[in-house]
Protein backbone atom coordinates (compact mmCIF):
# COMPACT_ATOMS: atom_id res chain seq x y z
CA UNK A 1 0.00 0.00 0.00
CA UNK A 2 1.16 3.28 -1.30
CA UNK A 3 1.72 6.09 1.74
CA UNK A 4 -1.29 7.90 0.45
CA UNK A 5 -3.50 4.87 0.90
CA UNK A 6 -4.84 1.73 -0.73
CA UNK A 7 -5.97 1.58 -4.09
CA UNK A 8 -7.94 -1.07 -5.55
CA UNK A 9 -9.37 -1.76 -9.74
CA UNK A 10 -13.40 -1.20 -9.23
CA UNK A 11 -14.27 -0.32 -12.44
CA UNK A 12 -13.51 0.11 -15.71
CA UNK A 13 -15.67 2.64 -18.10
CA UNK A 14 -15.90 2.53 -21.83
CA UNK A 15 -17.68 4.21 -24.50
CA UNK A 16 -19.20 3.45 -27.57
CA UNK A 17 -21.73 4.67 -30.27
CA UNK A 18 -24.00 1.71 -30.54
CA UNK A 19 -25.41 0.70 -27.05
CA UNK A 20 -27.60 -2.46 -27.89
CA UNK A 21 -24.94 -3.94 -30.47
CA UNK A 22 -22.38 -4.06 -27.02
CA UNK A 23 -24.63 -5.01 -24.80
CA UNK A 24 -25.12 -7.89 -26.44
CA UNK A 25 -21.66 -8.56 -27.90
CA UNK A 26 -20.67 -8.62 -23.40
CA UNK A 27 -23.73 -11.14 -22.78
CA UNK A 28 -22.76 -13.06 -25.59
CA UNK A 29 -19.18 -12.93 -25.05
CA UNK A 30 -18.76 -12.72 -21.45
CA UNK A 31 -22.36 -13.76 -20.20
CA UNK A 32 -22.11 -10.58 -18.29
CA UNK A 33 -26.48 -9.10 -17.07
CA UNK A 34 -27.27 -5.30 -16.95
CA UNK A 35 -27.32 -4.83 -12.78
CA UNK A 36 -28.36 -1.07 -13.51
CA UNK A 37 -29.12 1.99 -16.42
CA UNK A 38 -28.33 5.18 -14.53
CA UNK A 39 -30.54 8.27 -15.13
CA UNK A 40 -28.20 10.79 -14.21
CA UNK A 41 -26.31 10.18 -16.66
CA UNK A 42 -28.90 11.79 -18.74
CA UNK A 43 -27.38 15.40 -17.87
CA UNK A 44 -23.83 14.44 -20.00
CA UNK A 45 -26.17 13.15 -22.87
CA UNK A 46 -24.93 10.05 -21.92
CA UNK A 47 -27.47 6.44 -21.46
CA UNK A 48 -25.33 3.89 -19.25
CA UNK A 49 -25.32 -0.12 -17.98
CA UNK A 50 -23.45 -1.56 -15.41
CA UNK A 51 -22.08 -4.97 -15.84
CA UNK A 52 -21.34 -6.76 -12.45
CA UNK A 53 -18.67 -8.98 -12.16
CA UNK A 54 -18.68 -10.21 -8.42
CA UNK A 55 -16.95 -6.84 -6.48
CA UNK A 56 -15.42 -4.96 -9.57
CA UNK A 57 -17.62 -3.84 -12.34
CA UNK A 58 -17.79 -2.80 -16.23
CA UNK A 59 -20.12 0.29 -16.94
CA UNK A 60 -20.20 1.42 -20.48
CA UNK A 61 -21.90 4.91 -21.88
CA UNK A 62 -23.07 5.94 -25.13
CA UNK A 63 -24.04 9.82 -26.45
CA UNK A 64 -27.70 10.07 -27.06
CA UNK A 65 -27.67 12.99 -28.61
CA UNK A 66 -25.20 15.21 -30.76
CA UNK A 67 -22.32 17.55 -29.18
CA UNK A 68 -21.81 16.11 -25.73
CA UNK A 69 -18.72 15.73 -24.16
CA UNK A 70 -18.96 12.04 -24.26
CA UNK A 71 -19.12 12.10 -28.10
CA UNK A 72 -16.21 14.49 -28.90
CA UNK A 73 -14.49 11.74 -26.88
CA UNK A 74 -15.10 9.28 -29.18
CA UNK A 75 -14.72 11.59 -32.00
CA UNK A 76 -10.72 12.25 -30.70
CA UNK A 77 -10.39 8.93 -29.70
CA UNK A 78 -11.46 7.34 -33.42
CA UNK A 79 -13.99 5.32 -32.15
CA UNK A 80 -15.07 2.84 -28.97
CA UNK A 81 -12.92 2.64 -26.28
CA UNK A 82 -11.80 3.44 -23.08
CA UNK A 83 -13.09 6.18 -20.82
CA UNK A 84 -12.16 5.94 -17.16
CA UNK A 85 -10.73 3.80 -14.95
CA UNK A 86 -12.25 3.86 -10.75
CA UNK A 87 -9.97 2.80 -8.37
CA UNK A 88 -11.59 2.49 -4.98
CA UNK A 89 -9.83 3.67 -1.52
CA UNK A 90 -10.65 3.57 1.89
CA UNK A 91 -9.88 7.57 2.52
CA UNK A 92 -10.47 10.12 0.11
CA UNK A 93 -9.00 13.00 2.30
CA UNK A 94 -5.32 11.97 2.22
CA UNK A 95 -5.75 11.57 -1.94
CA UNK A 96 -7.49 15.17 -2.28
CA UNK A 97 -4.35 16.48 -0.12
CA UNK A 98 -1.76 14.77 -2.89
CA UNK A 99 -4.46 15.84 -5.54
CA UNK A 100 -3.84 19.45 -4.40
CA UNK A 101 -0.11 19.07 -4.04
CA UNK A 102 0.40 17.85 -7.20
CA UNK A 103 -1.95 21.07 -8.64
CA UNK A 104 -3.94 18.80 -10.51
CA UNK A 105 -7.51 19.56 -11.83
CA UNK A 106 -10.68 18.01 -10.55
CA UNK A 107 -13.06 17.61 -13.39
CA UNK A 108 -16.17 16.42 -11.40
CA UNK A 109 -16.77 15.65 -8.01
CA UNK A 110 -19.60 13.67 -6.63
CA UNK A 111 -21.38 12.51 -3.07
CA UNK A 112 -24.46 11.00 -3.13
CA UNK A 113 -27.00 11.18 -0.04
CA UNK A 114 -26.82 7.88 2.35
CA UNK A 115 -29.98 6.02 1.22
CA UNK A 116 -31.80 3.90 3.79
CA UNK A 117 -30.03 0.65 2.85
CA UNK A 118 -26.64 2.53 4.52
CA UNK A 119 -25.00 2.57 0.74
CA UNK A 120 -23.04 6.14 0.23
CA UNK A 121 -20.41 6.99 -2.35
CA UNK A 122 -18.20 9.94 -2.71
CA UNK A 123 -15.53 10.22 -5.54
CA UNK A 124 -13.09 12.69 -7.29
CA UNK A 125 -12.55 12.65 -11.07
CA UNK A 126 -9.58 13.83 -12.30
CA UNK A 127 -9.16 16.24 -15.36
CA UNK A 128 -7.34 13.54 -17.92
CA UNK A 129 -5.13 16.26 -19.63
CA UNK A 130 -3.27 16.37 -16.43
CA UNK A 131 -2.71 12.24 -15.78
CA UNK A 132 -2.85 11.20 -19.59
CA UNK A 133 -3.96 8.13 -20.54
CA UNK A 134 -7.55 8.26 -19.56
CA UNK A 135 -9.29 9.81 -16.87
CA UNK A 136 -8.95 8.45 -13.43
CA UNK A 137 -11.19 8.42 -10.76
CA UNK A 138 -10.57 7.98 -6.75
CA UNK A 139 -13.97 6.67 -5.13
CA UNK A 140 -15.09 5.74 -2.05
CA UNK A 141 -18.14 3.51 -1.33
CA UNK A 142 -19.43 2.76 2.06
CA UNK A 143 -19.89 0.41 2.96
CA UNK A 144 -16.35 -0.83 1.41
CA UNK A 145 -18.39 -4.62 -0.19
CA UNK A 146 -21.22 -1.92 -1.96
CA UNK A 147 -21.10 -0.16 -5.13
CA UNK A 148 -23.74 2.62 -5.59
CA UNK A 149 -23.09 3.73 -9.01
CA UNK A 150 -24.53 0.02 -9.81
CA UNK A 151 -27.71 0.40 -8.12
CA UNK A 152 -29.40 -0.92 -5.31
CA UNK A 153 -29.54 -4.50 -6.59
CA UNK A 154 -26.25 -5.15 -8.55
CA UNK A 155 -25.61 -8.89 -6.62
CA UNK A 156 -28.60 -10.19 -7.99
CA UNK A 157 -27.16 -9.45 -11.48
CA UNK A 158 -23.70 -10.95 -10.77
CA UNK A 159 -22.76 -13.64 -13.77
CA UNK A 160 -19.60 -15.66 -13.04
CA UNK A 161 -19.90 -18.27 -15.81
CA UNK A 162 -17.03 -17.30 -17.26
CA UNK A 163 -15.12 -14.61 -15.61
CA UNK A 164 -15.48 -12.86 -12.29
CA UNK A 165 -13.47 -10.17 -11.90
CA UNK A 166 -10.72 -7.10 -13.23
CA UNK A 167 -7.26 -8.04 -13.10
CA UNK A 168 -5.26 -5.60 -14.46
CA UNK A 169 -5.51 -2.84 -17.44
CA UNK A 170 -3.06 -2.11 -20.01
CA UNK A 171 -2.36 1.05 -21.89
CA UNK A 172 -0.74 2.38 -24.63
CA UNK A 173 1.29 5.14 -25.47
CA UNK A 174 3.94 6.66 -27.97
CA UNK A 175 6.14 7.58 -24.88
CA UNK A 176 5.01 4.79 -22.51
CA UNK A 177 7.66 5.45 -19.68
CA UNK A 178 6.86 8.99 -19.35
CA UNK A 179 2.88 8.26 -19.00
CA UNK A 180 4.10 5.42 -16.37
CA UNK A 181 5.89 7.72 -14.46
CA UNK A 182 3.00 10.19 -14.56
CA UNK A 183 0.25 7.96 -13.08
CA UNK A 184 3.28 6.40 -10.53
CA UNK A 185 3.47 9.89 -9.70
CA UNK A 186 -0.18 11.09 -9.43
CA UNK A 187 -1.29 7.17 -7.52
CA UNK A 188 1.52 7.16 -5.36
CA UNK A 189 3.00 4.09 -6.28
CA UNK A 190 6.23 2.55 -7.63
CA UNK A 191 6.91 2.37 -11.35
CA UNK A 192 8.47 -1.52 -12.30
CA UNK A 193 10.49 -2.11 -15.32
CA UNK A 194 9.94 -5.50 -17.54
CA UNK A 195 11.33 -4.82 -20.89
CA UNK A 196 9.25 -2.56 -22.64
CA UNK A 197 6.99 -2.49 -20.40
CA UNK A 198 6.17 -0.33 -17.45
CA UNK A 199 3.90 -1.56 -14.52
CA UNK A 200 2.00 -0.07 -11.56
CA UNK A 201 0.75 -2.69 -8.87
CA UNK A 202 -2.03 -1.87 -6.91
CA UNK A 203 -3.79 -3.35 -3.60
CA UNK A 204 -5.90 -4.62 -6.25
CA UNK A 205 -5.30 -5.02 -9.54
CA UNK A 206 -2.43 -3.64 -12.10
CA UNK A 207 -1.52 -1.06 -14.73
CA UNK A 208 0.76 -1.54 -17.48
CA UNK A 209 2.20 0.99 -19.87
CA UNK A 210 3.08 -0.14 -23.36
CA UNK A 211 4.37 1.44 -26.25
CA UNK A 212 1.64 2.90 -29.18
CA UNK A 213 1.81 1.61 -32.61
CA UNK A 214 2.46 3.86 -35.69
CA UNK A 215 -0.93 5.92 -35.88
CA UNK A 216 -2.21 4.80 -32.01
CA UNK A 217 -3.64 6.88 -30.33
CA UNK A 218 -2.91 7.02 -26.63
CA UNK A 219 -5.44 5.53 -24.85
CA UNK A 220 -6.67 2.01 -22.97
CA UNK A 221 -5.65 -1.02 -25.26
CA UNK A 222 -6.39 -3.94 -23.08
CA UNK A 223 -8.68 -5.28 -19.66
CA UNK A 224 -7.79 -9.03 -18.32
CA UNK A 225 -10.51 -10.48 -16.33
CA UNK A 226 -10.06 -13.67 -14.64
CA UNK A 227 -11.37 -16.35 -16.00
CA UNK A 228 -13.59 -19.13 -13.93
CA UNK A 229 -13.88 -20.59 -16.64
CA UNK A 230 -10.17 -22.37 -17.01
CA UNK A 231 -10.43 -24.03 -20.99
CA UNK A 232 -10.95 -20.54 -21.98
CA UNK A 233 -7.93 -18.64 -19.88
CA UNK A 234 -5.85 -17.33 -22.37
CA UNK A 235 -8.92 -16.67 -24.93
CA UNK A 236 -8.48 -12.74 -26.11
CA UNK A 237 -11.85 -11.32 -26.99
CA UNK A 238 -11.97 -7.70 -28.99
CA UNK A 239 -14.88 -5.76 -27.06
CA UNK A 240 -15.82 -2.17 -27.07
CA UNK A 241 -12.76 -0.70 -29.42
CA UNK A 242 -10.57 -2.46 -26.40
CA UNK A 243 -9.43 -6.53 -26.42
CA UNK A 244 -10.31 -8.49 -22.93
CA UNK A 245 -7.93 -11.18 -22.31
CA UNK A 246 -9.00 -14.07 -20.20
CA UNK A 247 -6.76 -15.05 -17.49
Amino acid sequence: MGATGRLELLQITLIVRDMPATEKAFHDALGLEVAFRDPGVDLWGLENVVLPMGTTFIEILAPTRANTPGGRHLDRQGGDGGYMVILQTHDLAPWRKRIEGLGLRVAFELKTEEPAEGDSWEGIHLHPSDTGGMMISFDNPQPTTSWAGAGPDWREFVRQDVVDGLVGIALRSPDPGKLAARWGEVLDREVVAEGAIRRIDLDQGSVEFQAAGDGELEGLVRIDLHATDRARAGETIPLAGVDFRLV
